[in-house]
């Protein structure tokens, strides 16, 4: 069954357009052990590691998913040839800023950076960044916001705890000019890459 397992996860993964997580793979197949699913997941992740092929088994945004190796990333932009979603420097302060602080209200943020927000937090929004968690009870009832899983998936995060400490930031940053505009690949692209200066891994 073991055996048989790892190929039928293999072919949820293959055609699951988003990471899936072992609760809902555990769902699909009926298995009620945790172990048993990781265990298979885990030989997976061996045989493609093993073959060295174009692909292996990522753990991201609290689920896995089949991802192509980025050293093939060029070929594969050849024949997508993606459209480049662009933040600005300001956008991605202002998606750091929530990434850290969160829960966070747009005043917090604004107060952070000096300066209005409200149209970097709806274009974060229309990319799927960040999200309304609720509203804070305190006068005026501003919304809350935090990142979304699309912001885990872009940055090859599993979860929250991965982001990098404020020391680790400060260590990787690099004595040169940051670009005024960043770019990211957009959801066409498997194979997420990093940015050259910002140390927040994008993709």
């Amino acid at each position: 069954m073991t055996q048989e397992l790892k190929y039928i996860l293999e072919s949820l993964l293959f055609v699951a357009s988003d990471p899936l997580s072992v609760e809902r793979m555990k769902k699909v197949v009926e298995i009620t052990e945790t172990r048993v699913v990781r265990e298979a997941l885990q030989d997976l992740a061996a045989e493609y590691d093993a073959r060295g092929g174009a692909f292996f088994l990522k753990e991201v945004a609290g689920g896995f998913q089949i991802r192509t190796r980025p050293e093939y990333g060029a070929w594969i932009k050849r024949l997508i040839q993606p459209a480049p979603a662009r933040l600005s420097r300001a956008a991605m302060e202002t998606l750091a800023i929530i990434a850290y602080k969160q829960p966070v209200i747009r005043s917090d943020v604004e107060h952070i950076r000096g300066v209005d927000c409200g149209g970097i937090l709806r274009m974060l929004m229309e990319k799927k960044l960040i999200r309304v968690l609720g509203r804070k009870a305190i006068p005026g009832r501003p919304l809350i916001y935090g990142t979304t899983r699309q912001f885990l998936e872009v940055f090859e995060l599993k979860d929250l705890t991965e982001l990098p400490t404020p020391e680790e930031v400060e260590a990787l940053e690099k004595p040169r000019e940051v670009p005024e505009q960043m770019t990211f690949p957009g959801p066409e692209s498997s194979a997420p890459e990093p940015p050259d200066a910002d140390p927040i891994k994008n993709a």
